[in-house]
């Protein structure tokens, strides 16, 4: 019999020595995932000296191997956390990021002051549908359509909506650039996360270039072509007073604004993340 955590402390070396900076938790997740229990549960059970069947240690460590090889934990325990949600994620989608989770604040904050009963929203690049669910598990009163054009990342994003939605959440697939023409001018609030970075600075982390779809990650020679499309459709979108806020990558900060400038918005700022890095812009219509 294998003890709990003579397993994870195992697994955190191991992961450790692959590169993995959150080692220790990596290994209590996989754990977790496996057996069902949270971090909390894993680490009570490894001081108390419990043990693991041999089904069972088996399992985990067919995880383990493959988050060796580095491929990323939420990929291998099929789910991302995002803000109070956990959503399903897997190949063909980007992973909602923690930094993006500020995004959904301001945009919630935006949307809980619309002095309507029904305020709406759309999520331009839903992915997973991350920012959209945020809005509508947040904003109870809220409607939110998530546009996505990927059909791979479509299909994750109907599946969260599918567990989350409410029936307040509307998938539409296809172009950001012109999907749902019949919502422009009615939109309160605009959010989006669209790829920023610069096609020559591609990451060096094997778990975002191997994993991540590029469609996700690459905005142009200046990382700014899709955040130009997504403002331009913005502009359409919201209704006069309306807000946008959109992610985009430290040093874009005055780029954006002009953008959303020559767009026709108002009250542009740029807010930086717990970091003190530029992390998005708001601007109103």
């Amino acid at each position: 019999m294998t003890t709990v955590g003579t397993l994870v402390s195992d697994l955190a070396d191991r992961f450790g020595k692959a590169g993995i900076e959150s080692a220790l938790a990596d290994a209590e997740m996989i754990v977790g995932h496996v057996t069902d229990w949270t971090r909390g549960e894993v680490a009570t059970r490894a001081f108390m000296g419990a043990e693991l069947d041999a089904d069972v240690v088996a399992h985990i460590e067919q995880l383990a191997v493959r988050r060796e090889a580095r491929e990323p934990l939420q990929h291998i325990t099929g789910e991302a956390p995002f803000r109070h949600l956990v959503l399903a994620v897997g190949p063909g989608v980007l992973i909602p990021r923690p930094e993006t989770e500020l995004i959904a604040e301001w945009a919630i904050e935006a949307l809980r002051q619309v002095p309507t009963a029904t305020p709406r929203a759309v999520d331009l690049g839903t992915g997973t549908g991350a920012l959209a669910l945020a809005l509508a598990t947040e904003v109870p009163n809220a409607e939110v359509y998530a546009v996505e054009l990927s059909p791979i990342a479509a299909a994750w994003a109907e599946r969260n909506i599918a567990r989350y939605g409410d029936g307040r959440v509307t998938l539409v697939q296809g172009d950001a650039e012109t999907a749902s023409p019949e919502l422009d001018g009615t939109i309160d609030v605009v959010v989006a996360n669209p790829p920023y970075i610069p096609d020559s600075e591609a990451p060096v982390d094997s778990e975002v270039v191997d994993y991540d779809p590029e469609s996700a990650l690459f905005g142009g020679p200046d990382g700014l072509r899709a955040i130009r499309v997504f403002v331009a459709r913005a502009a359409r979108l919201l209704r006069a007073g309306g807000t946008l806020v959109v992610e985009h990558a430290d040093g874009q900060g005055a780029a954006v604004r002009t953008i959303a400038a020559e767009a026709g918005f108002r009250m542009t700022t740029t807010h930086t993340d717990l970091l003190h890095r530029e992390r998005a812009l708001t601007a109103v219509r």
